[in-house]
């Protein structure tokens, strides 16, 4: 009897200890609480940031967004603002993020001067033949869509984004996309500027 008394004390104290353990622990964010809480002033909560020099989110492949939050957080590609925001991140929470943005509807946008017959549209289409810069369309697809695991898409993303970007590669600012830095090199700031305007009107 005694024996069975110790043992249902113990089994109390124990049930005791591991209901005030859980309900010490902190309860795990949801995906959309991480969004609110961290993402959404940059990128808005539906991925189609309002700031043009912040990427829209929406509709990127998620193999890409978790690419970039994985090398953000390891610190292959350089940026003081989302180094610090992935740090905390676990590689659960990255495979979430990645998939709630690409599930969302990207906002297109519009060109401002470079559309159809334009030169942003001969450089993405045809590339710049006499100094080697290849069509963007090669890699991007005709509409920007890209490639799922292997490049991004493009079409409507905010210009000003896109030519901060192009500028990184070639000055080595960013270096984790060795192919971007090899065709950055080649273009001028005119170049760049024509093509961002027009992947701006892509959809």
């Amino acid at each position: 009897m005694q024996f069975r008394h110790l043992a249902w004390l113990v089994s109390s104290l124990m049930l005791t200890i591991s209901v005030e353990a859980l309900a010490e622990a902190p309860a795990q964010k949801t995906v959309e609480q991480t969004v609110n809480t961290v993402c959404a002033a940059c990128h808005a909560a539906d991925g189609n940031s309002v700031v043009t020099l912040n990427p829209k989110l929406a509709g990127q492949h998620p193999e890409y967004l978790e690419k970039q939050l994985t090398e953000f957080k390891s610190g292959k590609r350089a940026n003081a603002v989302m180094s610090g925001m992935a740090a905390s991140l676990s590689d659960a929470e990255i495979k979430e993020l990645a998939a709630y943005f690409a599930a969302k509807k990207l906002n297109p946008g519009q060109a401002a001067t470079n559309g159809a017959g334009s030169v942003g549209e001969k450089i993405y289409r045809g590339g710049v033949a006499a100094t080697g810069v290849p069509a963007c369309a090669a890699c991007h697809g005709p509409n920007g869509a890209g490639l799922p695991k292997q490049f991004p898409r493009l079409g409507g993303q905010h210009a000003d984004y896109t030519l901060a970007q192009l500028k990184a590669f070639r000055t080595g600012e960013r270096t984790n996309a060795p192919m971007m830095m090899a065709i950055a090199v080649k273009m001028t700031d005119a170049e760049m500027a024509a093509v961002a305007d027009y992947i701006q009107g892509l959809r």
